[in-house]
């Protein structure tokens, strides 16, 4: 019974970080070909970088929905009618004569392609607690964090064999496979007699209720700029890998290599972890490999010149601290409010896409120039999540000295 139920757990977890995919995929993915794209649709390298931060713009926004919509219908509803949306939007990606056709459907894509992570997590709190929820939280997330360092070899690869609209046809094909996988596979894990219904007023004070307390934006801000001091080397990869590194399209994997295993390498011991420390071991754990890292790839910046493996392997180190602590922080998040889930999760995805969008569109262009600058905004992007950690410790322990002086 014991083995039956494990499988039936791993295969939960693999299909729900498949599902999770959509998004790395529709950034990663053309990622090599942005400037060909940029040559055949007659766009400039300013013009193309609106290709990520539309995708971006529309995947955090439908991330305050696609969590409601799943408290108000169910899970399952919401996986299957945008993975099979997701695939129509990229057979027009693929078809698009003009920039603004692409970025007409790239904004579908936006729209759909965060709900399986979105949902995902609330079927892992609907169906696991404790030390259960956190093993699986962190045998997705190790099972998610290979689509970043795949989704850009694939596209390489794509894009030399076949030209860039080969791309877009192989993630249409991604969300189909998605699509008949969750229709025979996904189960439901939210009946009616759970779910809240979907009016505006409801869902507005949901929102109001998760947004205005203070200590979910002081985690919802720590895990986003834990990502951020990651995620700029994403819109910079091109930049960073073949002008800095002198690297080629087909090379993305030296910087998606290391920061993937890292990514996984850090859900592995999240996942060994639990149950043996605390939660908050496990996140101090994390901050001090992100500082570490932070702190080398500065140092590699200021006293060697750009090259591989030097200048990608605190990326690594950076991924493993992060992967390390996220777990554990969103566990705390979604507990916050047992009976918002998914608004819960909505709101925290659009919070941290829309720190990508910004990310993507201005503060990458203005830090991709240098290698130290990079670094540089690393080290602020950590600093400043671990200072909203620790308000939100400080404010834990008032409350809990609080409640002592009150026995």
């Amino acid at each position: 019974m014991a083995d039956t139920a494990n499988k039936r757990q791993g295969a939960l977890a693999l299909l729900l970080a498949a599902l999770a995919t959509l998004g790395p995929f529709s950034i990663d993915t053309f990622l090599p070909a942005m400037s060909d794209i940029g040559h055949a649709l007659d766009a400039s390298p300013v013009q193309m970088q609106q290709a990520l931060s539309v995708y971006l713009f529309c995947y955090g926004l439908m991330m305050l929905w696609h969590g409601a919509i799943s408290d108000a219908v169910g899970r399952r509803p919401v996986v299957l009618v945008t993975s099979l949306l997701f695939a129509l939007a990229s057979i027009g990606c693929m078809l698009a004569p003009n920039l603004g056709t692409l970025l007409l459907f790239r904004a579908l894509q936006g729209l759909c392609g965060g709900a399986g992570l979105v949902v995902g997590r609330a079927i892992i709190r609907d169906r696991f607690t404790g030390h259960d929820a956190q093993r699986m939280m962190s045998q997705v997330t190790m099972l998610f964090s290979l689509a970043p360092a795949v989704a850009p070899v694939i596209g390489g690869w794509l894009f030399g064999a076949f030209g860039w609209r080969s791309i877009f046809l192989f993630m249409a094909l991604v969300g189909l496979v998605l699509f008949v996988m969750s229709w025979r596979s996904l189960p439901e894990t939210h009946g009616p007699a759970q779910r809240s219904p979907l009016h505006l007023k409801h869902l507005a004070a949901n929102y109001l209720e998760v947004a205005k307390k203070h200590d979910f934006q002081l985690l919802a801000l720590a895990v986003t700029f834990n990502f951020a001091g990651f995620f700029v080397y994403i819109p910079a990869a091109p930049v960073f890998l073949m002008q800095h590194l002198g690297l080629g399209h087909n090379d993305f994997l030296w910087l998606f290599g290391p920061a993937v295993g890292g990514i996984m390498l850090g859900a592995f011991i999240s996942g060994r972890l639990a149950g043996r420390f605390s939660a908050r071991q496990q996140v101090n754990l994390g901050y001090g490999l992100m500082f570490s890292a932070a702190a080398l790839n500065l140092l590699q910046a200021l006293l060697l010149p750009p090259s591989v493996p030097w200048a990608v392997l605190p990326l690594g180190l950076y991924t493993v601290g992060m992967s390390v602590a996220a777990p554990s922080i969103t566990i705390v998040l979604m507990d916050q409010f047992p009976h918002l889930r998914g608004t819960v999760s909505s709101v925290q995805g659009f919070v941290q896409t829309m720190m990508s969008t910004l990310l993507a569109g201005v503060i990458a262009p203005l830090v991709w120039g240098s290698v130290l600058n990079l670094a540089y905004w690393m080290l602020f992007s950590v600093a400043l999540g671990f200072v909203l950690r620790m308000r939100y410790r400080r404010r834990m322990d008032r409350h809990y000295q609080a409640i002592e002086l009150e026995q």
